[in-house]
């Protein structure tokens, strides 16, 4: 299974997202892609095995990714004040690719009939998706 994280501005959300994978030890093939240069370090940091920043990667990464994990706004273009360019957001919507979105609403996206948790209460209930969804494709 070819998981992609997707993480922009300090890469928090991507970090712990690589971190909880990593520690469930889930057999994927783990690619985190940040918009900028910070979030991918974050998250290469956190245990990603490879990484890359940028437009291009978001569009090459989804071409035949399995999984795409991350916040909302990376389905919205010039959301995460502005880092994901349209042609991302095309990429990530447009990828046949099982898309977990977390509903963080920093980017002025809010999700209704969604509670509100708090991001480490995302993250996990995000790797138990990602679990079930490993089972699946073994």
């Amino acid at each position: 299974m070819k998981l992609v994280v997707i993480d922009g501005q300090g890469g928090r959300i991507g970090q712990l997202l690589v971190e909880a994978i990593v520690k469930e030890n889930i057999q994927c093939d783990l690619t985190a892609i940040g918009t900028n240069s910070i979030a991918t370090s974050a998250m290469i940091k956190a245990g990603a095995g490879q990484g890359a920043t940028g437009e291009n990667p978001v569009v090459v990464a989804c071409r035949d990714a399995d999984v795409i994990v991350g916040p909302i706004g990376i389905v919205s273009a010039d959301s995460l004040l502005g880092e994901i360019t349209p042609k991302m957001a095309v990429a990530i919507g447009q990828s046949r690719a099982k898309k977990l979105l977390l509903p963080v609403s920093h980017c002025d996206n809010q999700v209704m009939g969604v509670k509100p948790l708090t991001i480490s209460e995302l993250v996990k209930e995000t790797v138990d998706a990602i679990k079930e969804l490993a089972k699946k494709n073994q």
